[in-house]
């Protein structure tokens, strides 16, 4: 796993940890230095309410309220380790009983993300559509200061191309509009299209960000329905270093006809003032990463040798 709740508690709070050399653990020493690093958070459900009343799938109940303090540390590491931007990956926020009660809680929470030093994204994800329409939601919430209303892009930073894609349409292709099938995710023929061009056009790197699960190892009510489609593309492109994910609170890493998936854990899970899940990603120019996991994530390698 990532960093232990341990060293983050010998340390202290992260205020106090703020600059100190032993915060946590420094991502992995490799041969090479990376072309962009970044942070990403998911699955926050922020809402000002109660935690659910029971354990909700294996990683326990959601503490709704606790996402805004947990955002903040979280934000507070991504501008204390530099990262060049920041990206939070689907259920932003929660259904918070009708519509004015939900915006308030979106403006709360894009607020504390927007104390990120730097360039930040968001990845649709099926709650952000409770109580809300499609582009009531996509309006609030822009990607480096641009409104994105088809709620999928792409954008680059150190030669790698970012793919953020918008699974959230049923299987009519409707999107999701004041409504939450969570386990209806499907990504349009044109969506489709455009992915392939992106790609065609990528150079050698390539990321994709998607809420839902692609790979086939999560459990089927989080996978999107054509992910196989979207696998093809990714496959034949030949410049995809990972696919990132959420929406299975647990996390997960699997490794998928040569291309890795990293799912991070839910950042609304678990209580306490050591519980969090947040990470940091590195790609270099070997076409490796790593994950640095941070409190609850996990942290992965791969194809990058460290430093003898």
């Amino acid at each position: 796993m990532g960093v232990s709740r341990r060293q983050l508690i010998a340390a202290g709070s992260v205020g106090l940890l703020f600059g100190c050399r032993h915060f946590g653990e420094e991502p992995q020493s490799a041969g090479e230095k990376p072309l962009v690093r970044f942070g990403m958070v998911t699955d926050l459900h922020y809402a000002d309410i109660p935690p659910d009343s029971k354990p909700c799938g294996p990683v326990g109940r959601r503490y709704y309220r606790q996402s805004l303090r947990k955002l903040r540390e979280a934000v507070e590491v991504f501008n204390w380790r530099g990262v060049d931007f920041a990206i939070e990956l689907g259920d932003f926020k929660d259904d918070s009983n009708g519509r004015e009660g939900t915006l308030r809680h979106l403006e709360a929470i894009e607020s504390e993300f927007a104390r990120f030093n730097g360039p930040r994204y968001h990845v649709a994800g099926n709650h952000d559509f409770d109580c809300l329409e499609k582009d009531e939601f996509l309006s609030r919430v822009p990607n480096d200061g641009k409104v994105c209303l088809g709620g999928y892009y792409s954008f680059a930073r150190g030669g790698v191309k970012f793919v953020v894609m918008n699974a959230c349409f049923d299987s009519k292709l409707r999107p999701y509009s004041c409504s939450n099938p969570w386990n209806d995710a499907n990504v349009p023929p044109e969506e489709l299209e455009w992915l392939k061009g992106e790609l065609a056009s990528a150079g050698r790197h390539a990321v994709v960000f998607c809420h839902q699960r692609l790979d086939d190892s999560a459990e089927p009510n989080h996978i999107v329905r054509n992910a196989a489609a979207v696998r093809e593309i990714i496959e034949s492109s030949g410049v995809v270093r990972a696919v990132v994910t959420g929406h299975q609170h647990c996390g997960g890493y699997h490794l998928l006809n040569g291309i890795p998936y990293y799912s991070l854990r839910a950042l609304v899970c678990d209580s306490g003032a050591d519980e969090n899940s947040y990470a940091e990603m590195a790609i270099y120019p070997s076409g490796g990463f790593t994950v640095t996991g941070w409190r609850n994530a996990a942290s992965v390698s791969r194809g990058v040798e460290p430093r003898a």
